[in-house]
């Protein structure tokens, strides 16, 4: 009888924990009489979706290194959304919206490339960004470098040392970050850390020991671009 009660308050415990980790994801296809809206149904899926939303956050914890709750954004619902719109994709308000018509035109692996868009997404959903403050390339950066960690990277992206500035956003930034992150290993978990409250420059300097411009020197002369 003492066992059972051990065993049952067990289980009440690990659902209890489970459920606090638990993030519940929810997938509306609002442009089902457009082609893209079609094409998601029939070759991407709602099953697929969930799962592919499920372990991106699952794996931009283990990049950001955010092993409890306290460490993370305090989200239990995100809702993917996708519309009849331009562009590819974007995410607010916990909220992530996809194209119809970039899924409709796409041409090449659909389900690899879509898995890389929600990677890039979900990072938003749960990076820091400094209340605001930090500037718009680095955030796209580090989502595009949880993409390229993730392995979804597309043929389109720039190799490593192109670029003109560091802070010039997505693929050149996250190639900037691979590098940095090569120096000091956890470095992009530990500058989104920082950011929790704020933004400023000084941080590269306080996990790298130089400035920001001083490591994209040597980022681009490594690369001898």
């Amino acid at each position: 009888m003492v066992h059972s009660k051990y065993l049952l308050s067990f289980v009440i415990t690990l659902a209890a924990i489970q459920s606090i980790h638990a993030v519940d994801y929810v997938v509306t296809n609002t442009a089902t009489n457009t082609t893209g809206g079609s094409r998601f149904n029939n070759e991407i899926g709602f099953t697929y979706t969930k799962q592919t939303l499920t372990n991106a956050t699952g794996f931009i914890w283990k990049i950001f290194r955010q092993r409890t709750t306290a460490d993370r954004k305090n989200v239990s619902k995100v809702s993917l959304f996708i519309d009849d719109m331009d562009g590819v994709a974007y995410a607010d308000n916990n909220e992530i919206h996809l194209s119809a018509r970039y899924i409709g035109s796409y041409s090449s692996d659909l389900k690899r490339e879509i898995a890389g868009v929600l990677f890039h997404e979900m990072t938003h959903i749960w990076q820091w960004n400094g209340n605001g403050q930090t500037p718009g390339g680095l955030i796209e950066g580090i989502a595009d470098f949880v993409r390229l960690k993730s392995g979804y990277v597309p043929s389109h992206w720039v190799q490593p040392g192109k670029g003109d500035r560091w802070d010039q956003g997505y693929d050149v930034t996250a190639r900037f970050l691979d590098y940095l992150n090569g120096l000091r290993n956890g470095f992009v978990a530990d500058l989104n850390k920082k950011m929790r409250t704020g933004y400023s420059a000084n941080y590269f300097v306080d996990l790298l020991g130089k400035t920001v411009d001083q490591l994209w020197s040597d980022y681009k002369a490594k690369y001898g671009k």
